[in-house]
């Protein structure tokens, strides 16, 4: 039977110098590794896409290796298999973007397919009001590789983005009666917004893939901190004057993972 540290990817044939594959048959199954020597005090494990890396002093033996990944087996294999279902999942991802794939934008999951003969990326619905029959039109040729087919749908994406970001968050504003200095689309990989002291305001373009209740929800969020530079009390009354019943938004964002969302390129 094929274990499961067999199934995972190895390392390449191509090996850094002086390193060498080596495996070790544990209660977890067999583990195989990248073994390289260097100058450090210690044996060190980093496990990543390629699998397990050991990197350990001249002096220490091949047996004390093993034995140090044999105490440590059952976290490596923790790990590996992490490693392995990502990775799995990673391919999957790019076999779908092969092929037509779906997108989820403005809360709608709408459909994406190409158009070889087009010049640019064109939307066949209403662009903030999507519905779930809708596609978008990638300009790119047939035999666009994965990579092409992100980033252009991550592009598109970042433009409607900047048209609709900026029309929620001067309505909101407008609104309040607030006044912000500038805003821009923000990349980061763990915050959905933020807002300087000077009045610049940040807001994450993925937030297009979400309903325009959790959009607004994070402009309001931002716009407050214009009041308030905390969460105190009044930062919330504040929210809850620019938007309100924003409660239910903030509990829905609050169970969404930033990883969940579509492996685009940014």
């Amino acid at each position: 039977m094929t274990s499961q540290s067999e199934l995972f990817r190895t390392p390449g044939p191509s090996l850094p110098d002086g390193a060498r594959l080596r495996t070790v048959a544990t209660v977890h199954g067999l583990i195989t590794f990248t073994l390289a020597r260097s100058r450090r005090r210690s044996i060190g494990f980093v496990i990543g896409s390629e699998g397990l890396r050991v990197t350990a002093p001249y002096w220490v033996s091949l047996k004390q290796i093993d034995e140090a990944v044999l105490e440590k087996a059952e976290w490596i294999q923790k790990k590996l298999d992490f490693w392995r279902q990502r990775n799995e999942t990673a391919d999957q991802a790019q076999q779908s973007w092969l092929a037509c794939t779906q997108l989820p934008y403005l809360g709608t999951t709408i459909s994406i397919d190409i158009d070889a003969g087009a010049r640019q990326a064109r939307f066949d619905g209403d662009h903030f009001a999507p519905q779930v029959q809708d596609t978008l039109w990638l300009a790119l040729p047939a035999e666009a590789s994965a990579a092409q087919r992100r980033a252009a749908a991550a592009h598109w994406l970042q433009t409607q983005a900047q048209q609709y970001f900026d029309l929620r968050i001067h309505v909101l504003a407008n609104n309040a009666g607030l006044q912000f200095q500038a805003w821009r689309l923000s990349r980061a990989r763990a915050r959905w917004g933020s807002c300087n002291s000077s009045g610049s305001i940040r807001l994450n373009w993925r937030l297009i893939h979400f309903t325009p209740d959790i959009i607004d929800y994070v402009i309001a969020h931002e716009l407050a901190h214009l009041k308030q530079m905390n969460h105190s009390e009044r930062f919330w009354q504040q929210v809850g004057m620019i938007l309100p019943g924003y409660e239910a938004a903030m509990q829905k964002l609050k169970t969404t993972d930033m990883s969940a969302l579509p492996a685009l390129q940014a």
